[in-house]
């Protein structure tokens, strides 16, 4: 099994609930310091046709620490969010290093079942187009320096805006799609997430 790093950069909210995070696995198009690139459609198999759970995992050989409860492809690449599980020691210690600001890193493992040799940016790349994803660890260092996770967030906190919503008259669709709309503003550039959910809500009506 092969492994590919990359950074992070986080907001971290501790409310005592189940803590989590959102961001980027990996990027596509990109050239880490590996050498590699990995083709937009390289995770679609993998994620289409599972016989098992991808794993979060730790530093990939300490331990399990959460579980991944979103995988998915984009147009910026692996587009993950996940929660660490309450109580479980070593993950308590990842959030500790991460709130601390000591790591940013997630990884994957995984095998390459189709890939080729190129050239961009006038070096010679291994361009990854298939990858059969086993797991994604929080680790210390990273590769792909285009990758970032967006948002490290306490995940009550959407269900708690579904539930403002429908306490103010939406209906549950309008209420799911309010805050589909609010998790894409998050994907976007942090300077402008927080402008563009007040405008988001000033549109619906709802006190900021």
């Amino acid at each position: 099994m092969l492994i590919k790093t990359c950074p992070t950069e986080f907001k971290f909210v501790d409310t005592g609930k189940v803590l989590g995070f959102a961001g980027y696995a990996s990027k596509f198009n990109g050239i880490d310091a590996y050498g590699d690139m990995i083709l937009p459609g390289a995770y679609a198999d993998t994620l289409a046709n599972r016989d098992r759970p991808v794993l979060m995992m730790r530093n990939h050989w300490e331990g399990v620490i959460g579980k991944w409860t979103t995988l998915a492809e984009d147009d910026q690449g692996l587009y993950v969010e996940g929660e660490l599980t309450p109580g479980h020691s070593l993950a308590q210690d990842t959030y500790a290093l991460l709130k601390h600001g000591a790591i940013h890193g997630l990884s994957i493992g995984y095998f390459a079942e189709d890939e080729e040799e190129g050239i961009a940016d006038e070096r010679r790349v291994r361009i990854l187009k298939k990858i059969n994803l086993v797991e994604i660890s929080v680790v210390d260092n990273a590769a792909d320096l285009g990758a970032k996770v967006t948002n490290v967030k306490e995940l009550h906190q959407l269900k708690d805006i579904e539930a403002l919503l429908r306490s103010r008259g939406f209906s549950r669709s309008e209420a799911t799609a309010i805050v589909a709309q609010i998790k894409s503003i998050a994907h976007g550039e942090r300077d402008a997430h927080g402008k563009a959910v007040a405008e988001l809500l000033r549109s619906y009506k709802l006190p900021l």
